[in-house]
């Protein structure tokens, strides 16, 4: 049975200009443990985080931030704010080439353009295949995340653009190399879903006809997080390497040691 997850320790912050921030710290591990507050945080991207915004992203005492955004994605929202003392590793999880059709079709198609693309289960079917890739095609850039956790780069925040895909997947990668409950993962996850945390989306028209009620409900599978997404990118782990500890040690190249030091940064023994 899932153990309750406890509250953080302080009211988690409503942040102006960044989307998506939370602790990940609390959740429980297989073995009675809990992952440790303060040590791993994921949001949506910085690039428009306020002045207040980056005095309490400096306070945590960030050593690392990953931002797994493309060049696309940094051109369409800016550079991340830099914050002093922190370093700032950029690690694409998709290629910018990849699908840029697409997503211009989603900024600007219009009604009938938008059914073609993401109509009858077609916008999840492609939720699902990005999932599956990104754990089958970017295990390097996987392998390099935890290795550098466990060696020095803790504590760390992750993001993307929404911080519900490419830092969602990050995050459960993370967090299955520590032994966190899968459960407890998939209800991490499904917090992306929440009003406040939720992705803004742009359109190029922002009329009426262009964000109404039809058009929201094409474009959500694109800006939900389901549960079908990430068991999506579990089964590939199944399907690919016969099993997490087998990803972790052939497919991520983590050994029992650095495995071992990635739990003491990361977790409080029971």
């Amino acid at each position: 049975m899932t153990q309750q997850l406890p509250q953080a320790p302080s009211t988690e912050p409503r942040l102006a200009g960044v989307r998506n921030f939370r602790d990940v710290g609390g959740l429980p591990t297989v073995d009675g443990g809990r992952v440790r507050h303060g040590r791993l945080y994921r949001s949506g991207h910085l690039a428009h985080a306020t002045e207040g915004d980056a005095a309490f992203l400096t306070s945590l005492g960030l050593h690392t931030i990953f931002d797994f955004r493309n060049a696309a994605d940094q051109r369409l929202e800016g550079p991340d704010v830099e914050l002093p003392g922190v370093r700032n590793v950029n690690l694409p999880l998709s290629d910018p080439a990849d699908g840029a059709e697409f997503w211009k079709m989603v900024r600007d198609g219009n009604l009938d353009q938008l059914k073609s693309i993401l109509a009858d289960g077609k916008g999840a079917a492609r939720m699902i295949a990005s999932y599956r890739m990104i754990i089958k095609e970017r295990t390097a850039e996987h392998s390099r995340v935890l290795h550098a956790l466990a060696e020095d780069s803790v504590p760390a925040l992750m993001h993307c653009a929404a911080g519900k895909d490419r830092a969602g997947l990050s995050i459960a990668v993370t967090l299955l190399a520590v032994g966190v409950e899968r459960e407890a993962i998939e209800a991490d996850y499904l917090k992306s879903n929440d009003p406040h945390r939720r992705y803004k989306v742009k359109r190029g028209d922002d009329s009426p006809e262009a964000m109404s009620a039809e058009v929201m409900e094409l474009l959500s599978p694109l800006f939900d997080a389901r549960a079908t997404y990430l068991s999506a990118a579990f089964e590939t782990i199944e399907e690919t390497w016969g099993g997490t500890e087998q990803y972790l040690s052939k497919g991520l190249g983590l050994s029992a040691t650095t495995r071992e030091r990635l739990r003491e940064r990361l977790v409080e023994e029971g």
